[in-house]
């Protein structure tokens, strides 16, 4: 018998197979990483379970920060369309890059020093500009000369409004209703305040895009039809602008009890 060639096969079936071998593609600065991670997994209670849920919450605030928050309704100010306990959700990304507030557009604002403490949702019927007027000889709300048909979203019963007032929009503001007229307070009832009524584009927290909460109630809030044939606004004078809101102001003064007549009215969303 050939003893090499007995040695030769020995050596062979002792070394470890292709499979067996430990592999270099985890380099150093991978197990690394595997070994930090581990060390935190080890030091929080609960371990892995525990990072994920904090990773988790982590990315929600940011989220919730800094692009879609949610509000909740509580008055039914914004009826038909939001109901008392739905939950919205807030692009706050919607305005952010050069884009502003359109007609129709629900949006979300702080009130703080203009309506009330805390933050309020309206539907933007003005923008800077606009001259806005209520009413025709049908009871529509006039922009920049076009009458509105609100019919699509207005509280049904509502008139668009009970309260004349003729404004023009300062630049860099908004002019607001709430849906149902009736039971909301908000432009028409500041006319005669500091700002006029007007809703900064700063105090502006973003636009309601989705109702997220009932799911028998969820969809997508679409900017209505209604505005889509008022034409721009002119070029509005510092002068021009005094004189809108003061004409709307002695109107507002005087009926805006009546519009916001319910007493003190709950703050239209809840941050």
């Amino acid at each position: 018998m050939d003893t090499e060639a007995q040695h030769t096969e020995r050596d062979r079936s002792s070394r470890p197979s292709d499979s067996e071998q430990p592999s270099d593609a985890e380099g150093p600065e991978d197990r690394s990483r595997s070994a930090f991670g581990g060390r935190i997994t080890d030091w929080v209670p609960g371990g892995r379970i525990t990072v994920t849920l904090l990773v988790l919450l982590l990315f929600l605030l940011l989220l919730s920060t800094f692009v879609l928050q949610p509000f909740q309704i509580p008055s039914g100010s914004m009826e038909r369309g939001l109901r008392i306990g739905d939950r919205v959700l807030v692009n706050k990304l919607a305005y952010r890059f050069d884009g502003r507030p359109q007609r129709g557009d629900i949006v979300v604002f702080d009130g703080t020093g203009l309506f009330g403490h805390g933050d309020y949702i309206k539907r933007v019927v003005g923008v800077g500009g606009d001259h806005v007027v209520c009413c025709d000889e049908e009871g529509r709300i006039r922009v920049n000369g076009q009458s509105v048909d609100e019919s699509a979203f207005l509280y049904p019963g509502d008139r668009p409004s009970t309260v004349p007032f003729d404004v023009v929009v300062p630049d860099g503001t908004l002019f607001v209703l709430g849906d149902h007229r009736a039971d909301s307070s908000d432009s028409r009832d500041h006319l005669g305040s500091p700002g006029g009524g007007m809703v900064p584009l700063d105090a502006v927290i973003g636009r309601a895009d989705w109702i997220a909460w009932p799911f028998g109630h969820a969809g997508h809030l679409d900017r209505p039809d209604a505005y889509a044939r008022v034409p721009d606004a002119q070029t509005v004078t510092g002068d021009a602008s005094d004189a809108g809101a003061g004409a709307g102001a002695g109107a507002g003064a005087e009926a805006g009890a009546g519009a916001g007549a319910g007493a003190a009215r709950a703050k239209d969303a809840d941050g």
